[in-house]
């Protein structure tokens, strides 16, 4: 990959969620502009290939376990990446789940694993980061993986759309206490991507009819996400900070 504008040579990052879909993409994109990587989620399997995936074409990554709704695996996993690559300047906090039912069938312990995953996670993940950050005096980016479900809102998808609005908000009130810290906090906000956690829908004859009433009439390739997600992960948007982005080709403008 060319290094330009997003060159993170000597930056750590640390990626939640990269066992699969954004993250994994993430991580890799982070490794190709020079970063040391940190990949986490629960699945160690899929990560340690990951981060074999990543040396073998010429970059730097550590796996390491992690559940991000557990307060001391949160802290566990900064640990290592510290003792590791020292502390980590640059965070992607990805990790997120949902459950596609309608409200009135959506049950306490779904609403409480989506939105501890998707909300309760991002927060203790952006809460370590940045208490690091301000200890070491080390400016950074925080990424937070919201959604344009956090801006819109569509049928059967309640609980994480909720939870990707509150991202959102989340995302702002930390850009503005950590500012003077210089470390910025920003969301972007995919529209419809084909990845595992959807993948099934679209393959079916619904999912494509859907797709083809969206402004853009396809699902977003995963390479468009790119330069979005390093303008805000690297020095690039030094001056950019609590936005969240949509990436969507127009559907959050559109028809939901």
């Amino acid at each position: 990959m060319t290094k330009s504008v997003f060159d993170v040579s000597g930056k750590v990052a640390l990626v939640t969620g990269a066992s699969s879909g954004f993250g994994a993409h993430f991580a890799k994109v982070l490794a190709g502009y020079g970063a040391r990587v940190v990949v986490t989620a629960r699945r160690l399997d899929r990560l340690e290939a990951l981060a074999q995936e990543i040396s073998a074409d010429g970059g730097e990554a550590l796996a390491v376990p992690l559940d991000v709704t557990n307060a001391d695996s949160v802290v566990t996993a900064f640990d290592a990446a510290e003792k590791a690559y020292g502390v980590v300047d640059i965070l992607a906090n990805n990790a997120g789940v949902a459950d596609t039912n309608m409200a009135v069938d959506i049950d306490q312990e779904s609403w409480d694993w989506v939105l501890d995953t998707n909300l309760k996670g991002a927060w203790l993940v952006a809460r370590e980061a940045g208490r690091r950050m301000i200890a070491a005096g080390k400016s950074g980016s925080i990424v937070n993986t919201a959604s344009i479900l956090g801006m819109r809102v569509a049928l059967a998808v309640s609980s994480y759309s909720a939870s990707k609005a509150a991202v959102i908000q989340l995302t702002r009130s930390l850009a503005l206490e950590w500012s003077r810290k210089n470390i910025r906090v920003n969301a972007l906000c995919p529209g419809y991507f084909v990845t595992e956690l959807n993948a099934p829908y679209f393959a079916t004859e619904k999912g494509q009819r859907y797709l083809e009433q969206t402004p853009a009439q396809r699902s977003g390739e995963i390479h468009e996400l790119t330069a979005p997600f390093m303008l805000l992960a690297s020095d690039a948007g030094s001056f950019v900070n609590g936005v969240a982005l949509p990436v969507d080709g127009a559907h959050s403008i559109g028809n939901m």
